[in-house]
């Protein structure tokens, strides 16, 4: 069983601890297994904003786990406990996955965990982090970053976004999209997408966008132009533009792109379809021209992706 050890140290926020629990703490669809071993990791009671904390085990528990999760930090000048940076120094050095929450990109670069790699942090933040430790390459325009074994998120919806991401790969789309159900919370936002959107899901029935989407993703299998989704919101392509990038942070393509690479995971997990028929529900055509998007989109060939989650 994976082991999962959160951070809990004084002057850390009480949101990002208690949703990587909440993400964590079962698998709502019955299928992976085994499911996650969490454990919250401190050197004693601690206070999280207005709520006190009791660790289940100290920093050589945390250590020894398979993932490190580090929510954020509520102040981001205040000096960092010695122990909580050897404990994640002493786990990036045996191996563990490192994560980090919001500010607790402060911690794990203060660690020299993200030494040479890129990270991002709350938007508010980003400009500091990048001033204090010049040796990290901070991205302030996205949601998480996912350099491996190092993986970082920008604030709040974003630290969910990615905690999602890690169960995705760990064990498919139909396990992330259970959990994501259960939380009532977008499956999957993109990790390139923009930190700040205006308006992040359609707020009224009425949003010019709210029935373009479902009517898309019923349609992925069949070829579809901005000129296409354009007429069926009943707006200029220019306009559509527009509305999307208030909505997804992206634009309409884009958009289409990363659905039928989420059709396409959804096909290989779930079912025994050649890689060419998978193609094809997906709109991407043909095996090569999925080949090509999927390994862009995923890091791996479709072939690899299928044998990691179903093991043919």
């Amino acid at each position: 069983m994976s082991t999962i050890a959160l951070a809990a140290t004084d002057g850390m926020l009480h949101f990002e601890l208690a949703m990587a629990c909440e993400v964590f703490v079962r698998d709502p669809s019955g299928l992976a297994d085994p499911w996650y071993d969490l454990v919250i990791c401190g050197s004693g009671p601690v206070r999280a904003g207005r709520f006190r904390v009791d660790p289940d085990d100290g920093w050589d528990r945390l250590a020894r786990a398979d993932t490190v999760i580090v929510p954020s930090v509520e102040d981001i000048d205040a000096e960092l406990p010695a122990d909580l940076l050897d404990a994640v120094r002493a786990a990036h050095q045996a191996g563990a996955r490192m994560v980090s929450l919001c500010t607790g990109a402060f911690v794990l670069a203060a660690a020299g965990v993200l030494d040479g790699l890129t990270a991002t942090t709350h938007w508010a933040h980003t400009e500091a982090l990048a001033a204090r430790y010049p040796q990290v390459t901070v991205d302030p325009d996205v949601l998480y970053v996912d350099n491996g074994t190092v993986l970082a998120s920008a604030g709040k919806a974003a630290a969910i976004d990615l905690c999602l991401h890690l169960i995705r790969r760990d064990h498919g789309s139909t396990v992330a999209n259970a959990v994501a159900r259960r939380l009532v919370v977008p499956p999957h936002r993109a990790g390139g997408q923009a930190q700040f959107v205006a308006t992040p899901v359609p707020a009224r029935e009425d949003h010019p966008l709210a029935t373009l989407f479902p009517w898309a993703m019923a349609r992925l299998d069949r070829p579809l132009t901005v000129e296409d989704l354009a007429r069926q919101a009943n707006m200029s392509s220019r306009n559509l533009a527009r509305q999307f990038k208030s909505v997804t942070g992206t634009t309409p393509l884009i958009w289409l792109s990363n659905q039928r690479i989420r059709r396409a995971q959804e096909l290989l997990e779930n079912t025994d379809r050649s890689i060419d028929a998978i193609a094809e529900a997906a709109g991407l055509g043909t095996a090569t021209t999925l080949r090509r998007h999927f390994h862009r989109a995923v890091g791996v060939p479709p072939d690899a992706y299928r044998r990691t989650f179903r093991g043919v």
